[in-house]
């Protein structure tokens, strides 16, 4: 069985790539931070999501004594992400009940409104959340 911590750390890297690519796309065909218009900041994100994507798993899936020691706890580092994760699909939610939303070309032609891509969204959050707010808050192993 794997150590939850793995899990969650494998969790949050899926999150993180499949939110990567959505971002990528948009801002590939236009549409920036929050659905306005790309701007420079776009290249910034991209790069930052991959930060993510590879720092946040790195320090989930195994203690680090320099981390722990000197920021904080991994399970401490774990319940933040998850308070961090809520907000964003607090936000992405919005999108879902909004009465109308822009719509996006999509890959296999056709559009796409944001309302359905951000129920897609929602659904992946919700998920990774889960599994890793299952490690924050598990009981430790005697």
């Amino acid at each position: 069985m794997m150590d939850r911590f793995r899990l969650a750390a494998h969790a949050y890297r899926t999150y993180g790539v499949i939110y990567w690519i959505g971002g990528f796309y948009l801002i590939w065909h236009g549409v920036g931070v929050r659905g306005g218009r790309t701007a420079d900041s776009g290249v910034v994100w991209i790069v930052l999501g991959l930060v993510f994507i590879v720092v946040i798993p790195y320090l989930l899936a195994q203690r680090r004594a320099w981390f722990e020691r000197w920021i904080v706890s991994r399970r401490d580092f774990a319940r933040i992400l998850v308070a961090f994760m809520a907000w964003r699909a607090w936000h992405v939610l919005k999108v879902v009940i909004r009465p109308e939303t822009a719509r996006v070309s999509a890959p296999w032609g056709g559009e796409i409104t944001f309302r359905v891509g951000a129920c897609v969204f929602l659904i992946v959050t919700v998920a990774a959340l889960l599994v890793i707010a299952r490690a924050a808050w598990a009981t430790e192993a005697a």
